[in-house]
């Protein structure tokens, strides 16, 4: 095939102020063939989107741009502004990250898009032809009401919808390239599959070949014909994709695949120990070799070039054949493969890392050599859930009010993991430590009115630590007429519980009250409706003393770590900050926070730095110690790896896991990444539109679901392995996912629902005016499912809907 984009030799430097510019891309060669679909993958600050950028002409002002690129043969680097311009959109246009941003936002999608196709067709089309031209285009790449929307502002429509109309004014005029910058980086997978669905549609109307620039293998593995890694600026890797996702070459390339979590089942995770060098800190030879556990002195001092590799790719993938790594070693890397390499659980933490940390500091300690997964259990199946295994440890809290340890007439708390009980007058017991801590670690008592919960043996039944019975959530619009008609609810009717050692996922789409969930239950406020109980205690009736003693037993790790951490405290007052606020003696916070971040991964010096100066998953480890303080019984968290790399996210995951393995508090986890789910959960709640539609084991959920939304949710998640993406088949739902819902009777789901689209009129009628309550569909009666025609609970790759509209009732 004719290559229509050549890249040669391209480097990037980028300087600030007086400095001197610092190399960010060093040397790539890329090479694009019409109809094809190049992607560009690897972790955040490798240059993908500068690469992007370059090659569009729309680099930094403070950039250095060198080396050449060539459309159809004609040279881009050096073109004067105004020639660029009249390439950019019609021979090559650009889908950018943040579509919200891209678009000018006083001025109607419409009118900009028809701007793009006035600009460059000849003759110049009217401006009434161009707007209706606009609509065509909307309406082609699945925006709904295309009239509507191309008549609305951008910040008037959802991140889907604005990602197909950045999709639409790329295509508009017909270009030979289109180069997409993560366009599916912050949207739900079901609108991320309608995105994907857009962008495909668009390459084949316009001919076009696709540089897709991500970090989600999975996209890549369903979309791409080649892909290209970059580390440090440079490509590493090259080759089929298929090829280079199942069987990689280049040790970094192995490190990447290994950590990514699978929704189809849960594996073992390779997380690569350390993180990327920053630009500039890059010195000869390989930039990988700190990293690399087969580093040898050569690979330190004098580059390495791509060599072929011997793996030819399978027929009917499009391109070149050609499999090349960046490595000496790959025959060794072929025998050792990915837990060879970086074995699960931690255990190569101690390689390399000297660009772990800034300042020189290793960033990866007292990994421990736990388990791949808690259950060993064999892929594809999930562990047994956890309310079937008896508790190892139990505990009492001290509570306030009549001066026994124990439980309270009226408040009696279950057991909790904790330090120590302030001395209360009661019969004399030993402090007993908790599974996985040395007798030497417990704490002292602590003086003062803030009791620490007593750690006893305990009962052989699982203990419950939260439970949540029909919990309800509104929002009434602040000013307005009518407000109550307009009222959202944002939860309706919730029941969930969580026991001792548990992960319990909640998934769903943005706006299916995830969050809102979680907010309710760590504010330990009276509910709108419903109840909350933690550690047996309803928090509709705690006294302020008791809420106060309570708000130990549950801790939050927030999505943002570096918009909750304070930036003008080192991090050891950080993580020592809930133990002031319970007032426990300075010389026992002294010696537990360095105990703490050698727990969590981190060294103990790093109490003295600030947090500006760690990487986000470092962060991210800061804050888990700020939550593991307290030592809690509840851990909430929130979208905890949504922000980070995959090789930082399957580090942060193995922490998770080795934590409650350890401590074994309970999880309650809010995640819109289905296979961060699988990897870490014992059970799944379902949420669409405030309502839990079906709940059970993961292993069932996952490999069974009976919900339609359920199967379209996990339908819709990308796997890694190119064959089997590109041969199951896909539920791509229409519509949008709700912001919240009004207060009105049935199914939320039967507007974008296919198999009630599918009933006859007299049986939909039913979806319309009942509420759907939960019932069991396991003899075991732990999965549930909120659904009038639930499915018979066959695999769901065996049944295909498009669009949501085809296909046959599954009842």
């Amino acid at each position: 095939m004719n290559a229509v984009l050549e890249v040669r030799g391209l480097t990037v430097a980028v300087g600030a102020g007086r400095r001197p510019p610092v190399p960010v891309v060093r040397g790539v060669d890329l090479t694009l063939r019409r109809g094809e679909v190049l992607g560009l993958v690897g972790e955040s600050g490798t240059g993908k989107t500068l690469t992007a950028l370059s090659l569009m002409g729309l680099a930094p002002p403070n950039a250095t741009v060198g080396g050449s690129v060539r459309l159809l043969g004609d040279e881009l680097l050096g073109l004067p502004e105004r020639e660029l311009a009249r390439l950019r959109g019609r021979r090559i246009a650009m889908v950018f990250q943040d579509p919200l941003h891209a678009f000018t936002p006083v001025r109607r999608v419409g009118d900009q898009l028809a701007e793009a196709v006035r600009i460059h067709q000849r003759p110049r089309p009217h401006r009434e032809s161009a707007l209706r031209r606009a609509v065509e285009l909307l309406d082609f790449v699945g925006v709904p009401e295309p009239s509507r929307a191309a008549r609305a502002y951008p910040h008037q429509l959802s991140g889907g919808m604005l990602q197909r109309a950045m999709i639409a004014m790329a295509m508009a005029n017909g270009p030979d390239v289109l180069v997409a910058d993560e366009p599916t980086s912050a949207l739900d997978v079901t609108v991320q599959a309608q995105v994907l669905d857009a962008l495909a549609d668009a390459r084949r109307e316009t001919g076009a070949a696709l540089l897709l620039v991500t970090h989600d293998l999975g996209v890549i593995a369903g979309t791409a014909d080649r892909v290209a890694v970059l580390y440090a600026g440079r490509v590493v890797e090259s080759g089929p994709v298929e090829t280079v996702l199942t069987r990689p070459r280049m040790p970094y390339t192995v490190g990447l695949v290994g950590s990514v979590p699978r929704a189809d089942a849960r594996v073992p995770l390779t997380p690569i120990p350390g993180t990327a060098p920053t630009p500039g800190a890059v010195g000869p030879g390989c930039a990988f070799a700190p990293r690399c556990p087969l580093t040898q002195p050569e690979c330190e001092t004098s580059d390495i070039p791509l060599l072929g590799v011997d793996s030819p790719s399978r027929a009917g993938l499009a391109g070149s054949a050609t499999h090349e790594a960046a490595c000496r070693r790959i025959p060794l890397v072929i025998h050792r493969g990915a837990t060879g390499l970086f074995p699960p659980g931690g255990a190569s933490a101690g390689v390399g890392g000297r660009h772990a940390l800034p300042g020189g500091v290793p960033g990866v300690h007292g990994a421990g050599s736990a388990a791949p997964d808690e259950g060993s259990a064999a892929p594809g199946k999930g562990p047994a859930a956890p309310r079937r295994r008896p508790a190892t440890r139990s505990g009492r809290h001290a509570l306030p009010g009549d001066g026994r340890v124990g439980p309270h007439p009226g408040h009696a708390l279950p057991s909790a993991p904790s330090q120590a009980a302030t001395p209360v007058p009661g019969p004399p017991s030993a402090t007993v430590p908790l599974a996985g801590r040395r007798p030497d670690h417990a704490l002292p008592n602590a003086s003062g009115p803030a009791a620490f919960p007593l750690s006893r043996p305990g009962p052989s039944v699982p203990e419950v630590v939260l439970r949540v019975s029909g919990l309800a959530k509104t929002y009434l619009p602040v000013s307005g007429r009518r407000r109550r008609e307009r009222a959202v609810r944002a939860v309706e009717e919730m029941d969930l519980e969580v026991c001792r050692g548990e992960t319990l996922a909640l998934v769903g789409e943005s706006g299916a009250g995830k969050s809102t969930a979680l907010m309710e239950i760590v504010s330990l406020a009276a509910p709108e409706a419903g109840t909350v109980e933690i550690l047996g205690q309803d928090v509709a009736r705690l006294s302020r003393r008791t809420a106060r003693l309570l708000r130990g037993a549950v801790q939050i790790v927030p999505q943002d770590p570096q918009s909750s951490l304070d930036p003008r405290m080192p991090v050891g007052d950080i993580v020592a900050e809930p133990l002031s606020a319970h007032r426990v003696p300075r010389d026992v916070i002294a010696a537990r926070v360095p105990r703490l971040l050698a727990q969590v991964g981190l060294d103990p010096a790093d109490a003295e730095r600030y947090p500006h100066q760690f990487s986000g998953g470092q962060r991210q480890r800061v804050a888990i110690a700020r939550a593991l303080a307290v030592e809690p019984a509840l851990l909430l968290l929130d979208e905890p790896v949504s922000a980070l790399d995959v090789s930082v996210q399957a580090q942060i995951l193995e922490l998770l896991l080795r934590l409650k393995r350890e401590l074994g508090p309970a999880y309650l986890l809010v995640s819109h990444d289905l296979a961060v789910v699988r990897q870490i959960a014992d059970r799944v709640c379902v949420m669409y539109a405030g309502r839990v539609v079906e709940t059970g084991p993961v292993a069932e959920v996952f490999d069974g679901p009976r919900h339609p939304y359920a199967r379209a949710l996990l339908s819709a998640v990308p796997l890694l392995d190119p064959v089997a993406e590109r041969a199951r088949r896909r539920i791509v739902l229409p519509g949008e996912p709700p912001t919240g819902a009004p207060l009105v009777a049935g199914c939320r789901f039967r507007s974008r629902c296919p198999v009630a689209a599918a009933l006859p009129a007299g049986r939909r009628m039913r979806c319309e005016t009942e509420i759907p309550r939960p019932s069991q569909v396991t003899p075991a009666g732990d999965h549930t499912v909120a659904c009038h025609f639930p499915h018979r609970g066959l695999p769901w790759e065996q049944t295909r809907t498009d669009r949501g509209t085809t296909g046959r009732p599954w009842s």
